[in-house]
């Protein structure tokens, strides 16, 4: 089932917020960086695009505007680019090497005092949880240990 371009980009903000962030899994992930890419692109972008509209139109004149918007409109789709990838990648089942890691991550955290289910198929977004819930509850050197 297709999910809608909004809730793709609902899910993808969504995700961003559930990534641990930690230089750790900048090696094994790339959502690290993208999220910082798409997080400097909502902020610079917007401001980009109004620039590049007024310099164009400006110094090339009106009739430049067609051109001025199309490339106001790609500066803008950047960050939902950036959304529309993390979206997706939340909604991605594991692949079995990940999947096998999950799972063991989860019976050695389980092991240590963690209380909580664990997914039967998972998916990137429960993988970023039971991450922040190991960084956050684990101490250190198991989290450490187990990267």
């Amino acid at each position: 089932m297709q999910k809608s371009l909004i809730s793709q980009v609902q899910l993808g903000r969504q995700y961003a917020k559930e990534w641990p962030m930690r230089k750790e899994l900048t090696l094994l992930f790339p959502e690290f960086r993208v999220i910082k890419a798409t997080e400097f692109a909502l902020q610079v972008m917007p401001a980009l695009a109004i620039i590049s509209v007024f310099v164009q139109t400006s110094y090339l004149g009106m009739a430049y505007l067609p051109q001025a918007i199309t490339i106001a409109l790609f500066f803008l789709s950047l960050p939902v680019q950036g959304l529309l990838w993390l979206g997706k990648r939340a909604d991605t089942r594991l692949n079995p090497a990940l999947n096998s890691w999950y799972k063991e991550l989860y019976h050695k955290m389980v092991a240590n005092g963690y209380q909580a289910d664990a997914a039967r198929d998972p998916k990137y977004r429960e993988l970023a949880k039971l991450l922040n819930d190991m960084f956050e509850k684990m101490d250190k050197a198991f989290a450490k240990e187990n990267l």
